[in-house]
């Protein structure tokens, strides 16, 4: 009998709770397909936790997490919560569930579907071969730095510290070294080291690892100029890593390589085998309850979930084949349909894949 695997399941805000639904029938179907046992458990968290429980981050939420394999999650935020004090934003929750979690890694793909290369703004030829993986440090840098405000010769200044330390810098390089070395041992080391202190301590320390991995093409590129080749020569890039404000930028940058960012699965990983496994995109409140949203990315996050966490790779290529095959048929929801008038919803989109799949 298979092992039962524990998955916290939280829809979060918006557009969430839509997506993750039909991530949730492609769970129940690989259960049909490879008897497979899922054990779910819900949880609030973001903004309607802050409306139903006083604060973005439960403590119940985080036990549920914490005693799970893996978790799913949909979307948080939203204009309705922006001008709250900063504990009570949806963004300080994700922040905390990371460092809560020891999650110090996002990954995120951006693979160019051919048949999607006309809902891209860029030219086809521009995108030919585009697969590439952005792997960015999660739990340093200026998001995590002191912030604070004073009063200066021209009146208040805000401050937000930047600061690595060599150990955060070791273990998200030696992650995306690992991964470059499983596909086409590539790896672009992205950091502003003409400028920057912390950015000079990052790429010595990659200087100081690459020997260990020989295999391995190294490239440092600085962000401004790494942002440009995104546009210009994307196929060049395999494996991109950097620190958490560049990857963030970077990551969304790429993800419209796709033609949406209604496309991109992401992992948050740490140590081991736990993983948090999400969309790339919003909340999208403007389309919330319309049942319209892109579902794929969160789907495509249950295929990363699969072959990064649980180790059944075969079922994340079947997810992915499923994917593909659909959007080969010519389905599209809204967001990368070419005539909108033909676009389908959330609903028949996950119904579309989960009758795709197959052993």
């Amino acid at each position: 009998m298979a092992e039962v695997k524990k998955i916290a399941v939280i829809a979060g805000d918006g557009i969430g709770p839509e997506v993750v639904a039909e991530a949730v029938k492609v769970l129940k179907k690989t259960e049909e397909l490879f008897g497979y046992k899922f054990e779910l458990e819900y949880g609030l968290f973001g903004g309607i936790a802050i409306d139903e429980k006083g604060t973005p981050l439960p403590q119940e939420t985080l036990e549920m997490c914490q005693r799970a394999d893996a978790v799913l999650l949909g979307a948080v935020g939203g204009p309705k919560w922006d001008n709250n004090p900063k504990e009570l934003r949806p963004e300080t929750g994700l922040l905390g569930i990371r460092k809560a979690l020891g999650l110090f890694s996002n990954i995120r793909p951006a693979v160019v579907f051919d048949c999607l290369k006309d809902a891209s703004t860029l030219k086809p030829e521009v995108l030919e071969g585009t697969d590439l993986i952005v792997v960015r440090e999660l739990t340093g840098g200026i998001y995590f730095g002191e912030k604070f405000r004073r009063e200066g010769a021209n009146g208040q200044e805000a401050v937000d510290t930047c600061v690595y330390n060599v150990q955060e810098v070791e273990r998200i390089v030696r992650q995306a070294f690992e991964i470059a070395q499983k596909r086409s041992k590539r790896l672009a080391s992205v950091d502003k080291a003409n400028v920057l202190e912390t950015s000079r301590l990052w790429r010595e320390t990659v200087n100081r690892i690459a020997p260990e991995y020989p295999d391995v093409e190294l490239e440092h590129v600085l962000v401004d100029n790494c942002a440009m080749q995104l546009l210009r020569r994307p196929s060049s890039f395999d494996v991109i890593v950097t620190e958490n404000m560049f990857g963030d930028i970077l990551s969304d940058e790429a993800a419209m390589l796709t033609g949406s960012i209604g496309m991109l699965s992401s992992a948050s990983l740490g140590e081991g085998s736990f993983g948090l496994y999400e969309p790339v995109h919003g909340s999208a409140p403007d389309i919330a309850g319309q049942g319209i949203a892109n579902p794929i990315a969160t789907i495509l996050s249950v295929a990363l979930m699969f072959q990064l966490t649980f180790g059944y790779a075969e079922a994340g290529q079947v997810i992915e084949n499923a994917v593909k095959s659909v959007l080969d048929a010519g389905h599209r929801t809204g967001d990368i349909a070419v005539d909108k008038s033909k676009a389908i919803g959330t609903k028949e989109m996950g119904d579309l894949i989960v009758a795709a799949m197959s052993r």
